[in-house]
């Protein structure tokens, strides 16, 4: 076999010197100024690369394509190299285009196309494999995961040229502060690459998706992704939610206890002020709920609901104020000794208004009256005092223009 193989390169070879002499004798001016053209090609391994060879102008001289080793894998449309992954495309005075199927990595390189004038022209065509990563793995996760704790996740992938890109998401949210790391596989073609993802997890994780995504160019915009979900176990929250706003004796009372917790807290457990609930015939404990019927004034005071799960406990507290059922229903009713305590202050203010007021008037009075006796005190008879205040009179008309 191997000496058959080497007769039919040598055939070629022959062939390829033949006809450089027939070109050189024939002078064939076509093809003499002109090169073959060729196009880099990249492929994705195991993909079908296409390597293609064109003269514009070509006076029936040959066209070879060889590899990187140099082999002669077409000579016009005569194939020289026995590789069944290798076949004829198109074969013409103008183009000799081969394809290579099944490519791998080995195939990487570059190939010559020559053009069989003299001298022979060559064009060079560098054939790129990409290597496709495998699908990432997840590892460091661990179900459930307590509250608090801190995760540390790790994603993983091989076999990419180049070299591939992690990213993490959070419910489609990115995460930006991560470990990267990449390093070179044992065919040193290929590489491996690694991201670390730390964080401390809460309630609001539960149930979260974490993903782990590999972009790379050989995966024609459709990513590999591994994806793992939160599970997180934490204390339970506790809320107390009565029936209505404004209960009222005489009327039921429904007080449901809400807790939210993982695992799912047990049946909650109801007191009033500290002890037992007080009257079991009235008071009905179903599930998360406590009904309260025909509410009366010793129903007041403080009702708690604690809610336990394996993690721990929680509790919330409700004061319970019966109300009179004159009330309107939902509304409460006006402050009536608000009111009266404004009535009050305008009354006073109004009493003390009318005091000042017939106190001013009392003064003057009295100062006008004092006046007009000055000048009839000592008068000896009631003519001469009738004389003497009119005197008195007209000595205040004059201080008073005076004064004006």
């Amino acid at each position: 076999m191997i000496w058959k193989r080497s007769a039919v390169l040598r055939f070629y070879s022959v062939c390829g010197l033949l006809l450089q002499a027939a070109a050189s004798k024939n002078k064939a001016k076509g093809s003499q100024g002109q090169f073959p053209l060729t196009q880099n090609v990249t492929v994705v391994e195991g993909g079908t690369a296409i390597l293609t060879c064109r003269v514009e102008q070509n006076d029936n001289t040959s066209l070879q394509w060889s590899n990187p080793a140099q082999q002669t894998l077409y000579f016009d449309d005569k194939k020289a190299l026995r590789d069944n992954r290798i076949e004829l495309v198109r074969a013409s005075w103008h183009e000799l285009s081969i394809s290579v199927s099944d490519v791998s990595l080995s195939d990487e390189g570059q190939y010559t196309c020559s053009l069989f004038t003299m001298p022979v022209k060559t064009s060079k065509a560098y054939l790129t494999v990409l290597g496709v990563p495998e699908k990432p793995q997840i590892s460091g996760f661990s179900s459930p995961v307590m509250e608090g704790d801190l995760m540390q996740l790790t994603c993983k992938t091989s076999g990419s040229k180049p070299a591939a890109d992690i990213r993490w998401f959070k419910n489609d949210k990115e995460i930006k502060d991560v470990k990267y790391l990449k390093e070179e596989d044992a065919n040193r073609k290929t590489f491996t690459v690694s991201s670390t993802l730390d964080f401390r997890v809460d309630r609001s994780d539960d149930g979260v998706a974490i993903v782990c995504r590999v972009d790379h160019e050989s995966l024609n915009a459709t990513p590999q992704v591994a994806m793992q979900v939160l599970e997180i176990h934490y204390t339970p929250s506790v809320k107390i939610i009565p029936s209505t706003p404004f209960p009222q004796e005489g009327q039921p009372l429904i007080l449901t206890c809400e807790s939210k917790g993982k695992p799912l807290p047990e049946p909650v457990l109801w007191t009033k002020d500290g002890g037992e609930l007080p009257d079991p015939d009235r008071m009905v404990v179903s599930g998360r709920e406590l009904n309260i019927l025909f509410l009366n004034k010793t129903d007041n005071g403080t009702y708690r609901c604690e809610a336990t799960n394996t993690i721990g406990q929680s509790s919330a507290e409700y004061v319970l104020i019966v109300h009179d059922p004159n009330a309107l229903a939902g509304q409460p009713g006006p402050d009536h000794a608000l009111i009266g305590g404004i009535v009050a202050v305008v009354v006073f203010v109004t009493l003390c208004s009318i005091f000042l007021l017939g106190r001013y008037l009392a003064r003057h009075k009295g100062t006008y009256l004092t006046n007009e006796a000055k000048g009839a005190e000592d008068a000896p008879d009631a003519d001469t005092a009738i004389i003497n205040a009119e005197g008195s009179q007209v000595n205040a008309e004059e201080k008073k223009e005076y004064f004006i």
